[in-house]
């Protein structure tokens, strides 16, 4: 099954359920798949799905830092629900051995020696392990990798 069609069922759910606050955010998921669909004029693939999810994610987490900081906890832990909500549809995260074994990977692929050839791994690492992994982690283990 794919995950826009997850997605929608579990939508399905939170209706029948009356789960309002889960509703929102998965409607505001669809919004944003929808509108990359009428964008692109295509339908979108699981990996494009899971780039969506990741950016709401990232927005949110960018939002509960400004809420908290202006001191709305109330606005900042209906982000972080929304945070929970959309957490479901993301990959299993890799752990830094993992990030680590596909860098070391990486490396014996290209050859690459030293800081220059960041570039080059990182765009044999970005394809592979986009949505498996927090690409800022990916980038600093590279660069203590490659210095």
């Amino acid at each position: 099954m794919s995950l826009k069609i997850r997605i929608t069922d579990d939508m399905k759910t939170a209706m029948k359920a009356k789960d309002a606050p889960r509703l929102g955010a998965i409607r505001l998921l669809l919004a944003a798949i929808k509108q990359k669909e009428v964008d692109e004029r295509c339908e979108l693939d699981d990996a494009a799905v899971i780039a969506i999810v990741e950016k709401l994610t990232k927005q949110r987490k960018d939002s509960v830092t400004q809420y908290a900081a202006a001191g709305r906890q109330d606005l900042a832990d209906a982000e972080t629900f929304e945070i929970t909500v959309l957490a479901a549809y993301l990959p299993e995260k890799m752990g830094s051995g993992e990030i680590a074994a596909a860098i070391a990977a990486a490396v014996a692929e290209t050859g690459a020696k030293g800081p220059a050839d960041m570039g080059k791994l990182m765009a044999i690492l970005k394809p592979r392990l986009a949505g498996k992994a927090d690409m800022s982690e990916v980038s600093k283990q590279v660069k203590a990798a490659l210095a």
